[in-house]
């Protein structure tokens, strides 16, 4: 059973999925800097259970909550597992930085202990225990994908996390080093369209038709991020977080050019998912009706890409909307000016991240038609070639 399945698999899949898990190995064992610079060793995460609350120093006022929780908590996993001591939760009346915890809930908590490391000073409550939950949703989502498409799921979630290893791993700490970003992020980006569309098209001419393809849309949404936000006069401070770094030993880092980095790298996918639509399309065609003219498969896959694009566009928008709806709901509340919200700086930021976003989408679909009409048809000397050997 065992040989009959594995006989099913070309070879070049084996051979780029080895090379790619190579990669994501390699990439595993540099320092991502998420624990590495975490130096105090004083300090241990863990797990524990809340047994009690009291809430009887907590004010409410209208839709803030302020004051202090008395939590009574049990650890449950590293060298102090078992053992029951109080704490305190602060809320400082911002929703989106307090945590509220009941009876049950289980925490990550951070206890500073000791030189002499066998004594807790204090349990320090950093949020929701969420780990569980979230390896538990990353595997459903995976066995989903094996389940509905097979070995293309397998090969889909082998470039997933590629994909999330060289981000973690190569393109956020080369921003923090103060590597050029849209130089850096350009590449990561081409690599990543290399890898994934490879992988799930395979080394062929409609896997080449769409990277080409992908590649020519990926350029054109870099050219453009970077003039648009020159002329919308964006400095990229908008972004959460962001300024937050330059204040912490971080002055190196350009926001602007981080900024622009993120509108290709975010609309990066769209742009493969509809090359590799355009490509699959033409060659489908191609193979049905394998005399067809240089010009008219072009013309076909122009055709699946305008009504491709129809929705792609829309899909685009409403990925993005629902980073600023909030954002826009407070200005809409307040009754400020449309014209006022426009030239706000957070809303020509997004316009830009937007419309940028989904004219190199709109721009893929062109690439694509005329890469896979060049890579599909072979030069006529060949065709002619191979009609003469039919013929015979």
């Amino acid at each position: 059973m065992i040989k009959k399945f594995t006989k099913k698999i070309p070879s070049q899949d084996i051979y780029l999925i080895t090379i790619t898990l190579i990669a994501i190995v390699a990439m595993g064992i540099i320092p991502s800097g998420f624990s590495e610079t975490q130096k105090n060793v004083t300090s241990i995460r863990t797990r524990a259970t809340v047994l009690s609350v009291d809430n009887s120093l907590i004010k409410e006022i209208g839709p803030v909550i302020e004051g202090t929780q008395q939590v009574t908590i049990r650890i449950e996993t590293g060298q102090f597992q078992g053992e029951e001591l109080d704490t305190i939760n602060v809320l400082i009346g911002k929703k989106e930085l307090d945590k509220v915890f009941k009876t049950g809930d289980n925490a990550l908590v951070v206890l500073d202990l000791t030189t002499s490391k066998d004594t807790i000073i204090f349990a320090n409550m950093i949020d929701h225990y969420r780990t569980d939950k979230s390896i538990f949703l990353i595997l459903f989502f995976f066995t989903s994908l094996l389940l509905v498409a097979g070995w293309i799921g397998f090969k889909a979630i082998i470039s997933f996390i590629f994909t999330a290893m060289i981000i973690l791993k190569i393109l956020l700490p080369a921003f923090l080093k103060g590597i050029n970003p849209i130089f850096i992020a350009f590449l990561v980006v081409t690599i990543l369209t290399a890898v994934i569309i490879f992988l799930v098209g395979g080394l062929s001419r409609k896997g080449l038709s769409a990277f080409l393809g992908s590649f020519a849309g990926l350029l054109t949404t870099v050219l453009l991020a970077v003039g648009f936000s020159s002329w919308f006069h964006l400095s990229g401070a908008t972004s959460p977080f962001l300024e937050a770094l330059l204040y912490s030993g971080f002055g190196h880092i350009n926001l602007t050019n981080i900024f622009i980095a993120g509108i290709f790298v975010a609309s990066s996918g769209a742009v493969m998912d509809l090359a590799m639509d355009i490509s699959a399309s033409m060659h489908e065609v191609y193979e049905k009706h394998p005399n067809i003219t240089r010009l008219e498969l072009m013309v076909s896959g122009l055709t699946v890409g305008r009504h491709a694009v129809g929705t792609m566009t829309t899909t685009l928008l409403l990925a993005y909307s629902g980073g600023y709806t909030g954002m826009l709901m407070t200005f809409i509340g307040r009754g400020v000016p449309f014209e006022n919200v426009l030239n706000m700086a957070y809303v020509s930021s997004e316009l830009v991240h937007t419309f940028v976003g989904s004219f190199g989408l709109v721009l893929v679909a062109p690439f694509t038609a005329l890469a896979g009409s060049i890579v599909f048809i072979p030069p006529l000397t060949k065709r002619i070639k191979k009609r003469l050997l039919i013929e015979e």
